[in-house]
């Protein structure tokens, strides 16, 4: 199989996407600090961009949560890689996701969070499937809605690779 890719959402449009929910999160949380936890490794990109442009203070934690296994599709099998390294009770925290397909794995972090006592706890997402959504979950920011396609680039990957693409395109795979 010849991997190839198209363009989803070029870098123009996802940066200025990415202005926009700062400017709403900065509204949201004026006058508090925000705890971004980054989701490693697809929302690096996404946090970075997004952290830049809110106008608080941002403090940043990093959660590493597998559900994938150098595949296209999720096992289902939800594993903690890496937890936080500070606590976050009675802190303003964002979780800040690259996508949102099934909603098994950000069900389930979700409610490990809110168990530890946020202050707040709220959930932002670069891209959003809800075709595939088989479990609820409450995405507070959105960045894109997308159609049921395998997507790499601005973080995320297939098999580790296209992470660096600037833009958000679509893995297909033709016939060598």
């Amino acid at each position: 199989m010849k991997e190839r890719i198209e363009v989803m959402i070029p870098e123009e449009q996802l940066l200025a996407r990415v202005r926009e929910l700062a400017e709403q999160i900065s509204k949201r949380y004026a006058g508090k600090e925000l705890k971004l936890i980054c989701i490693l490794k697809g929302s690096i990109f996404f946090t970075t961009e997004l952290a830049k442009r809110i106008t608080l203070p941002v403090k940043l934690d990093f959660m590493s949560v597998s559900s994938y296994e150098n595949g296209t599709t999720s096992t289902g099998r939800i594993r903690i890689v890496k937890d936080l390294d500070d606590s976050i009770r009675d802190e303003h925290v964002l979780v800040v996701e690259d996508i949102v397909d099934s909603g098994r794995t950000l069900s389930f972090l979700m409610e490990m969070l809110k168990s530890r006592q946020p202050a707040s706890l709220s959930l932002c997402t670069l891209l959003d499937k809800p075709d595939r959504r088989v479990v609820d979950v409450t995405v507070d920011y959105t960045g894109f809605q997308i159609p049921d396609e395998f997507v790499v680039g601005f973080g995320l990957d297939y098999a580790q690779k296209y992470r660096t693409l600037p833009y958000v395109g679509i893995l297909k795979m033709d016939e060598a």
